[in-house]
């Protein structure tokens, strides 16, 4: 049984979750999936500018963690930008609250099949 992954707290409720290039048919694109953990560390990293460091002490993840999971939303953007495909931003099953306020931090647990399993430590899922 695998290593159950840590909490990521996001704080972002995003108000669109389909882009789509204009004037192609949804039905005729190839759909690429971020994730909101990856949606979130693009607006820590890229939006807000912060380094790494102190992006991750904000989603509660180890640096090495974020890095990986900011490349991978990078690249997932520039595949739907330079190939024309839609992007979707799937808040999976850990979905936002429909009353959620944006200033309120929300942690979500990715399903096993997201999982790598190589961190140490565990972070708890502080209330407040």
């Amino acid at each position: 049984m695998p290593r159950p992954c840590c909490l990521r707290h996001i704080n972002i409720n995003p108000c669109v979750v389909y882009f789509k290039p204009a004037g192609i048919p949804v039905h005729r694109l190839e759909e690429v999936v971020l994730a909101l953990d990856e949606l979130e560390a693009l607006r820590l990293a890229d939006l807000n500018g912060l380094y790494q460091e102190q992006a991750a002490e904000q989603m509660k993840i180890s640096r090495p963690t974020f890095s990986r999971v900011v490349a991978q939303a990078r690249q997932k953007v520039a595949d739907a930008l330079i190939h024309g495909k839609a992007l979707r931003i799937e808040i999976g099953s850990a979905a936002l609250p429909l009353d959620a306020r944006r200033d309120k931090l929300i942690a979500i647990r990715l399903p096993v099949s997201r999982c790598k399993g190589k961190g140490r430590g565990k972070y708890h899922d502080k209330k407040g």
